[in-house]
């Protein structure tokens, strides 16, 4: 994670132009319907979610999929395709974490400037070169650099994610460093870290409820800085002190975050200040109360959606749930751990990890990586079975379709068995 700030580069005003025209913007609903519609999970909607063949029951979540920060990533990123036709047009890394739209974008002939095998280096790119920024954001050095090149710019950031960032700067200013709730090689957790370098403040990022505690037990009592910065290697700032710039400090979060776990930190960590404030006011004999604490609840209201709807789900008996989604997703991954609280729960990618009614690849969270399991309570087709289905913020309808089909079609029932069934 970059803990620096950039030479400061010369500032050219971006160029920006309005893709989302009426005659485009009809345009591209159409190609969005074609590639990512599902009549399958339409019909679930109508029917409560709900749909039984035979002894098989496919129960769907109330909110799953796409949200509203995601369409607007992917609407302008083929209004842009649509607009720029004659142009280059660069992508930042991935516009979202599923690769099935990355798939459809690179078809789309949109190439990369991120990740391991770029198309193209910043230092290429031109004032006729289109830059896509993607719905996480990017660092303000790397904005800057586009800048600098003279690149025409299409956001597509999020508006919850702007959010933080407009709290991240808010907090500098007023001299709070940032502690923010996250992954720190997240591309938003990097992006919202630079705002605070920006503004002038320090960021600390912690991911773990065990990390937590460490920094609630260094905020009460101090302790051995070196080991401190150790323990948060590559996840706060350059020059951040432990012992200075934790007297002030504000809770923000990467958006996608498990809400009970950022409320629980949130709370840990206001409890910490408030007792190192007190004992440090009782020492002085008095004073005015410290105002050393600040949060404000920045998840987005998509994730939040989502998994409130998994937690109503769970009040009913399932036999297993499939969580749809990217491996690298953040908001699909604490599904999974929700999920898995209740009932086996498989994180998987598309339908194609459906192999056979015994065997299911999926993600494994501990493990880091795909592996084979099997569902003993999906064999006896003579027997009923209700399978949960949900889905992260990015990932599109027609995957979800894909695997509540394939469900059925291990049970025995095909395509037109759940188009015609009532």
């Amino acid at each position: 994670m970059s803990t620096s700030k950039e030479t400061e580069l010369p500032k050219k005003k971006a160029k920006r132009i309005n893709v989302r025209t009426p005659e485009v913007m009809t345009k591209v609903q159409a190609d969005v319907e074609e590639h990512y519609r599902s009549r399958i999970v339409e019909k679930l909607n109508n029917n409560g979610g709900r749909l039984t063949l035979g002894t098989t029951t496919v129960r769907l979540a109330k909110q799953f999929g796409f949200c509203y920060g995601v369409e607007r990533a992917i609407d302008l990123a083929y209004a842009a395709r649509r607009v720029f036709k004659d142009k280059n047009i660069y992508l930042i890394g991935e516009i979202i974490h599923n690769p099935e739209v990355n798939r459809q974008l690179r078809e789309m002939e949109i190439k990369n400037i991120g990740g391991e095998s770029p198309d193209a280096q910043i230092s290429d790119l031109g004032e006729n070169d289109v830059v896509i920024v993607p719905a996480f954001g990017a660092e303000v050095s790397l904005m800057d650099q586009l800048k600098a090149q003279g690149c025409q710019m299409v956001d597509t950031t999020c508006g919850d994610v702007m959010s933080v960032w407009k709290r991240v700067r808010k907090y500098a200013k007023e001299q709070y460093t940032s502690i923010i709730h996250g992954k720190a090689d997240h591309e938003e957790t990097r992006a919202t870290a630079s705002r605070a370098l920006s503004s002038g403040g320090h960021y600390l990022v912690v991911l773990t409820l065990e990390d937590c505690d460490y920094l609630c037990d260094y905020i009460r009592h101090g302790g051995n800085s070196v080991e401190f910065l150790s323990r948060f290697e590559g996840a706060h700032s350059s020059g951040f002190d432990p012992d200075l710039h934790l007297e002030k400090i504000g809770v923000a979060n990467q958006t996608t975050m498990l809400k009970s776990e950022t409320e629980e930190l949130q709370m840990r960590i206001s409890e910490a200040v408030a007792e190192r404030d007190q004992s440090q006011q009782n020492l002085r004999g008095g004073g005015e109360d410290k105002n050393s604490f600040q949060f404000f609840d920045t998840i987005c209201g998509a994730t939040q959606e989502r998994q409130d709807a998994l937690f109503e789900m769970l009040e009913e008996p399932m036999d297993i749930l499939l969580v749809v989604g990217g491996y690298n997703s953040s908001n699909t991954t604490h599904l999974v751990e929700i999920g898995g609280e209740e009932v086996p729960s498989f994180f998987i990618k598309n339908s194609e990890c459906l192999k056979n009614i015994e065997q299911i690849m999926h993600f494994d969270l501990s493990e880091k990586s795909e592996v084979s399991s099997y569902s003993g309570s999906i064999l006896d087709l003579n027997q009923p079975v209700t399978v949960g289905v949900t889905a992260g913020a990015s990932c599109p309808n027609n995957l979800i379709e894909d695997v509540i089909s394939r469900v059925f079609e291990m049970r025995g029932h095909d395509r037109e068995d759940i188009l015609g069934s009532e």
